[in-house]
């Protein structure tokens, strides 16, 4: 979800400037917030990245309890690593400089973002590092908006709404500063309100008689979702029945040649039909990884069983993205996310615990029923806490057609990481599918 904060770069522009910040869904690399200033929503502006690289982010998951954020500097917005799920907020500040319009006046931001389920986030606090804070208590069909001056609320406080397509709606709290707001549809919406304070001063050589500060609430609109929507299921059911499987499988043996750093092998390799692998080979030190390769590549054709519909969402509205529009799977263990395009699954996302990891398919190739079989694809590891990048595998699977099965005749992964580059490969050769018992 992201929050629009108003501020004109000009005057005289038609559209203006906004900082957005944006907390996501489990997504590539994992969850994460990002924050940008630009006149769209949908990415940041690269010229200004060096005035908001500065942005602090805090994030609020239990209730009182505020985490500093470790932020990274794109190329167009600032983001960091969210290792949460459930309700969280996540407030920032950012004193973007001395701006000369009318007056010359330091300009400071007050950011924040919530997401997550309504009895959990009516449980967070105020941020008591924040000077301005736009506070919420939310209902399923309202919002409750109240903006805070040093933790006190501001009477009459004038409360700015921005939607997707940055239409506007001003709102006026009562005497106790407080205003109920009904979202008119579903979306992501911001709302901003505006404190000037005449205190002069300088900062960065530059002198300016007032401050005008301006606060933030970001959210996406209904707060809590726990329903899915009926497309994403299309979509994420058309990939699945897409995929190359081996129904009626018979089992098959093969013989088996390869590398492993540097460590060649040769033997023979048997799968049953139920998927069970019988490897040997004249090398022990390769054998657990290309018994886990071949269990592995054996587990994704073999024909699925009958399973309950799952229930996925649309995460954002971002429908223009290379890889295809992001999918997140409502409840499960795994955070589990997808994007999918041209009835395929081209990104799986999961949460392992201690680590995110990333599967994007770049190259799939066609079996002679008109299905998918994997071709050339990377997975990628990340420290779920910091979002470091752990290290990357680049597969390359090639296939063997023996009767009406595809099987797999040469496989190729290469890893890199902080200690180096490893390369492990095998080819099978030979296949024969197995007699029926």
């Amino acid at each position: 979800m992201f929050a629009a904060l108003f501020f004109g770069l000009q005057s005289t522009d038609a559209f203006a400037h906004f900082l957005f910040i944006r907390i996501g869904d489990h997504a590539e690399a994992g969850r994460s917030v990002d924050v940008f200033f630009s006149e769209r929503a949908e990415a940041g502006d690269p010229r200004f990245i060096g005035k908001v690289a500065g942005t602090q982010l805090w994030m609020q998951h239990e209730p009182g309890k505020f985490v500093r954020l470790k932020t990274h500097q794109g190329t167009d917005r600032i983001r960091a690593n969210l290792n949460a799920d459930g309700a969280v907020s996540v407030t920032g500040f950012c004193e973007y400089g001395v701006i000369e319009r009318d007056a010359a006046f330091l300009l400071r931001y007050y950011p924040k973002a919530i997401s997550g389920p309504i009895a959990e986030l009516n449980q967070l606090k105020a941020n008591d590092k924040a000077t301005l804070e736009i506070t919420a208590t939310v209902s399923p069909e309202s919002i409750t908006l109240v903006l805070l001056d040093g933790g006190k609320p501001v009477p009459h406080a004038v409360f700015t709404t921005v939607d997707d397509s940055l239409n506007n709606e001003e709102l006026k709290g009562d005497n106790e500063g407080r205003v109920l707001w009904k979202p008119s549809s579903p979306g992501h919406y911001c709302v901003y309100a505006k404190v000037v304070r005449k205190e002069a001063g300088e900062q960065g050589g530059k002198k300016y008689t007032e401050i005008r500060e301006f606060a933030t609430l970001a959210f996406q609109w209904p707060l809590g979702r726990t329903d899915g929507d009926k497309a994403a299921v299309e979509l994420f059911e058309k990939a699945i029945a897409s995929r190359a499987n081996w129904h009626e499988f018979p089992g098959f043996s093969a013989q088996i040649e390869g590398d492993v750093d540097g460590r060649p092998f040769s033997g023979t390799v048997r799968v049953e039909k139920e998927g069970a692998v019988e490897l040997k080979i004249d090398q022990d030190v390769a054998a657990s990884w290309v018994k886990d390769q071949i269990g592995s590549i054996v587990l994704h054709r073999m024909a699925p069983s009958r399973r309950s519909t799952p229930v996925l969402r649309f995460a954002d509205q971002d429908v223009k993205n290379p890889l295809g529009r992001l999918l997140t799977f409502v409840g499960g263990r795994f955070a589990s996310s997808y994007r999918v395009k041209d009835d395929q699954l081209k990104v799986v996302n999961r949460n392992l615990g201690s680590e995110n990891m990333t599967i994007t398919i770049l190259e799939n190739e066609k079996t002679a029923e008109g299905k998918y079989l994997p071709h050339l694809y990377t997975v990628q590891y990340w420290d779920a806490a910091e979002g470091n990048l752990l290290r990357t595998e680049t597969f390359e699977n090639l296939w063997q057609r023996v009767g009406q099965f595809d099987l797999p005749a040469a496989n190729t992964v290469i890893t890199s990481s902080a200690s180096g580059l490893s390369v492990q490969s095998f080819k099978l050769s030979k296949h024969e599918l197995l007699k029926a018992n």
